[in-house]
């Protein structure tokens, strides 16, 4: 481990991606710390010592604790997100943006563009309703905003909204310039950013007494054993053979080679489980704008975490953005056609339609266990915290975004230093799946 990282500092591009994302990763940290203008942020601070377990305090772990201090950055990317759900559901009905998802480069730029403007929209609404809720707050008499009004909501529209942006280009510049994926790692620096003062906590806990040593030593088992679970599901695939056909083009001969086709039993990664998440923050969103009205709060209670509601959708959410996903990035009719373009064919079944349709549906079964997995491991936390008062950012959500994106960035990081011939991180290959 020790030689690998040491090799990864002696590639002069890989070195200067890592530190180009490091830096730019402190800067969404600092900027997490700069409170609005007008915000009473220690009354803002009691009323999140009481929110913890709440909906408030999910989005608090998304945004790495912006929204409790209410800085600057305190829709953090989460507008962003929303938007890009949007435009992959129109990428599947309109078409028009069907048209520019086959565009190529051009259309992909176009449908980024269009994105931008749907961030810029959401975080302005997001804004104003996050606006009229703290002016609505108070903590034993005290109010957050001590002069509300048009003057703050326009404010604070105008700071949420210029934070969102600000970090929607940082995650674009990571993703271009740096390494690994900007939005994912945007969204896991927050969570992590939490974890040291969570187990401080604990920690004080345990030699105050309120916890047993058994209590941390199962929390201990519990997480390590789901890591370990989130890990193997991750990088388990079924392997479909392929054989190539033997073929003659001039003088040589092409093809008479076995290979197989790597289907992954997550394809679409952990991008299901944001999409889930940023929807399930809608119902308090939308409460937020009625902060008198008990209809509206009783609605949004109802979408509280640990609620049966709340887990419900929130599970089957999960498992409809993974198949959704899945039929965004992966296309077995083009995979088909060119396995039969170069003589390719799946032993026992017929080129063309008959291997789509094959390739189909061992996609779609592979995929439903994945997507039970990891809708399990969202909603067991919640279990845990009626039962254990566990931190709600000590696993569920948060882990399988900080596994997944850790996952994906030492495997870009590897593959840079495999093209340099240099030792990557898995000595001994790839994990063996067996199925």
């Amino acid at each position: 481990m020790i030689d690998t990282i040491k090799n990864i500092f002696k590639i002069p591009e890989l070195r200067k991606r890592i530190f180009f994302t490091l830096g730019l990763l402190v800067v969404y940290r600092i900027g997490g710390h700069i409170p609005t203008p007008g915000v009473d942020v220690t009354v803002m601070a009691e009323f999140f010592r009481g929110a913890r377990g709440s909906l408030f305090g999910l989005f608090d772990m998304f945004v790495g604790g912006a929204f409790g201090k209410a800085t600057i950055f305190s829709l953090g990317i989460m507008p962003y997100i929303s938007a890009s759900i949007i435009m992959q559901l129109l990428g599947a009905v309109v078409p028009y943006f069907q048209k520019l998802q086959k565009e190529g480069e051009e259309g992909r730029r176009k449908i980024t563009q269009y994105t931008r403007y749907g961030t810029v929209l959401i975080a302005a609404v997001q804004s104003l309703a996050t606006a009229v809720f703290l002016e609505s707050l108070n903590v034993g008499g005290r109010y957050v905003v001590s002069n509300p009004g048009v003057g703050f909501k326009l404010l604070t529209m105008i700071t949420f909204t210029s934070g969102t942006i600000f970090i929607m280009w940082l995650g674009e510049q990571i993703t271009e310039k740096g390494i690994g994926n900007g939005i994912s790692l945007i969204i896991m620096i927050g969570i992590i950013a939490r974890l040291p003062s969570g187990l401080i906590e604990e920690f004080f806990r345990l030699m105050r007494g309120e916890r047993y040593l058994m209590q941390e030593l199962v929390l201990i088992g519990v997480m390590v054993s789901a890591i370990a679970a989130i890990v193997l599901v991750t990088r388990a695939q079924r392997k479909i053979p392929v054989q190539y056909a033997k073929r003659v083009i001039g003088r040589k001969m092409y093809g008479g080679q076995s290979t197989h086709i790597p289907l992954s039993v997550n394809t679409a990664g952990i991008i299901p489980i944001i999409f889930a998440q940023s929807i399930m923050f809608a119902p308090s969103t939308l409460a937020s704008f009625f902060p008198n009205s008990e209809f509206m709060q009783s609605f949004s209670v109802n979408f509280r975490p640990g609620s049966l509601l709340y887990s419900l959708i929130y599970g089957l959410l999960i498992i409809f953005f993974a198949y959704f996903y899945t039929a965004i990035v992966f296309n077995p009719v083009d995979l088909a056609d060119n396995m039969r373009k170069y003589g390719g064919f799946i032993p026992g079944i017929r080129p063309g339609k008959r291997t789509s349709e094959y390739i189909d549906k061992v996609l779609t079964r592979i995929t439903l266990p994945g997507a039970i997995f990891f809708a399990l491991i969202a909603i067991l936390p919640y279990f845990m915290m009626s039962s254990m008062n566990v931190q709600f950012y000590f696993g569920g959500t948060g882990l399988l975004i900080i596994v997944g994106v850790a996952l994906d960035t030492l495997q870009q990081i590897e593959s840079h230093l495999m093209m340099r011939h240099y030792q990557g991180f898995m000595k001994k290959g790839k994990i063996k799946v067996r199925f």
